[in-house]
Parts: C-alpha cells; sequence; structure tokens
C-alpha cells in the first residue's frame, strides 16, 4: 500500500534516509547524497506537511518514500523536454527512497507505478524526474518503464555540491 505520508511517519522517513546513507558509505554511493545536507528530517517534515511525501509500505513495515509535487528545479530550464506542458501540468518526483533492506525486490517499480497513477488522476501531462549520473539502478529502471532520458544537465545542489544529474520524462 502506498499513502500520503503523516507526521508519525517522520522518524521513520527520516531512518531510511539514514540507513541509505550509511549503506553507501560501507558499499558504493548511487545517490551522491549526504548526511545533514540531503535528504533531512526538515525536508521530510516540509513535504509531510504539504501533503506531497508518499510512504510504501507493507507487513513489515515502511519500506521507501517519495514526494510527488509541481516544483522543477531551475536547472530543469536547461532541458529540452520533449512534451509540451504548462508548469501546472508537470507532476515531478522527487528524492524516491527505498530501504536498503527492501532494494532489489520490485519496489521502486510499485512507487512509480503509483506517482503515475496519482499523476493522472489528477490531470498531469507529464512526468519530469532526475537523478545523479551515477545512479546506475535508477537509471537502468526509468527507460525501462517508460520514462525517456532526456538529457544531463549540471546541478548546483543544495547551493553546495556540483552534480551532473540526469533528466527524464514520461508523457501520460
Amino acid at each position: 500500500m502506498i499513502r500520503v505520508a503523516t507526521v508519525d511517519d517522520l522518524w521513520e522517513i527520516e531512518n531510511i534516509y539514514n540507513e541509505i546513507l550509511d549503506y553507501e558509505e560501507q558499499t558504493v554511493s548511487y545517490t551522491n547524497w549526504q548526511k545533514g545536507l540531503y535528504p533531512t528530517v526538515d525536508y521530510a517534515k516540509n513535504a509531510i506537511d504539504n501533503s506531497t511525501m508518499f510512504v510504501g509500505e507493507n507487513e513489515k513495515g515502511i519500506y521507501g518514500c517519495v514526494v510527488l509535487n509541481s516544483i522543477q528545479p531551475k536547472e530543469y530550464d536547461n532541458i529540452s523536454w520533449i512534451t509540451n506542458a504548462k508548469p501546472s501540468e508537470v507532476m515531478v518526483i522527487h528524492t524516491l527512497c527505498i530501504r536498503p533492506s527492501a532494494s532489489g525486490k520490485g519496489k521502486a517499480r510499485i512507487m512509480m507505478e503509483f506517482s503515475e497513477k496519482y499523476a493522472k488522476e489528477r490531470g498531469y501531462k507529464v512526468i519530469h524526474l532526475d537523478t545523479y549520473e551515477g545512479n546506475i539502478p535508477a537509471g537502468t529502471l526509468y527507460p525501462k518503464i517508460g520514462y525517456i532520458y532526456v538529457g544531463t544537465t549540471k546541478f548546483h545542489f543544495q547551493n553546495a555540491i556540483w552534480e551532473n544529474l540526469k533528466c527524464f520524462e514520461k508523457s501520460l
């Protein structure tokens, strides 16, 4: 089940962020995220307060989270998007996270399917998203589920880190 997150989920969402960052510190970093910088509990709380944070859960508890809204980073202006849509017709997928113990089991695909259904039900025309150029799992998944790679651009992440992010879109 995927549902809108509540403030009661905040601790578990923060745990997911930390588990991912700890796991990447010990293995390989696919996200290029940094503890204390992004994602943070304040980021999650803001998304919860705006009803844009969603959690995936099963009998074992919350396995992942994602933020869905229409906020496009300014760097998206550098991309030649394919689908002609007004900003209000674009849903953006942010910070899709799957707990390391649940990864590789189709959970990201389930969260993406939910995101698409959510966007369609609300009349969005297209979904935009980005991922760190070194995020091999995400960069492999998105084209498999119908997302088109539209370009890579340099982002000034949290005004602290310069990184190249690959951008994808899917028309609905």
